[in-house]
């Protein structure tokens, strides 16, 4: 099993970040990573307990994960792990903490856990799909963080509205 912590730092605030990762409206803009995002039940970010259909993007589009969400602290903590088995995953766990900067922005630390299946294939094909994870990780934190120094402001003044009123999210 491959067990990574990676820290990020970034130029918005553990709010922004939480958001700009967990709310479709705003993934959907940046994350090239997974083509399509959807909690069951149709709700716009996910909650303990909530699963949720994710669907790879690019050269990954062949790949979709359920995962349940087994903590939801906005905006500080979520963690999720993955339901059932997806190629060439047999487990996959993960967790993002938000943690404030000094100076201005956050750091986002993801850390995960993943298994590649099957069993007699494990000692060749994990450390393939350990390497290509990782890179694949930092890359998609790349564009979130990217997506940020631009869009921060955007999100911000989202917020002040979304989390404000409680209202629904259209997108």
């Amino acid at each position: 099993m491959a067990h990574e912590r990676i820290a990020f730092p970034m130029p918005a605030s553990c709010e922004v970040v939480f958001d700009v990762f967990h709310y479709h409206r705003w993934r959907a803009r940046w994350d090239s990573l997974v083509s399509h995002t959807e909690v069951d039940g149709g709700a716009p970010c996910p909650s303990v307990g909530a699963v949720s259909e994710n669907v790879g993007g690019g050269l990954l589009r062949a790949l979709s994960m359920r995962t349940e969400f087994v903590s939801y602290q906005r905006p500080r903590l979520a963690a999720a792990r993955m339901l059932g088995t997806s190629f060439p995953f047999s487990r996959w766990a993960a967790s993002m903490k938000h943690e404030p900067a000094v100076g201005g922005g956050s750091v986002l630390v993801y850390t995960y856990n993943i298994e590649a299946g099957p069993r007699v294939l494990r000692w060749l094909i994990e450390p393939v799909v350990q390497h290509v994870f990782r890179r694949q990780t930092i890359k998609r934190f790349e564009r979130m963080r990217a997506f940020l120094s631009t869009n921060a402001a955007e999100v911000e003044a989202w917020q002040r509205g979304y989390h404000s009123t409680g209202s629904t999210d259209s997108q």
